[in-house]
């Protein structure tokens, strides 16, 4: 699997992926019925931590510098 996704792309991924499990966890908005919604959280932390968004590869996108330069 290539990677698609560049650095900065990760570490927000990593911070947003993070901050939804906190309120699934209810750590952040305790008392909320839709905490549910934060276990989305996993799907953002998965692909940062393989560095491959599928959703990119379907639309042909990437944001690592070193896939850009060979295209």
């Amino acid at each position: 699997m290539t990677r698609n996704m560049g650095t900065i792309d990760r570490a927000l991924r990593v911070i947003v992926g993070l901050v939804l499990l906190a309120y699934a966890l209810k750590f952040i908005g305790a008392g909320s019925s839709w905490s549910w919604i934060g276990w989305i959280g996993v799907v953002p932390l998965l692909t940062a931590l393989i560095g491959n968004c599928p959703a990119y590869s379907i639309f042909g996108i990437s944001t690592c510098p070193m896939e850009r330069k060979g295209s």
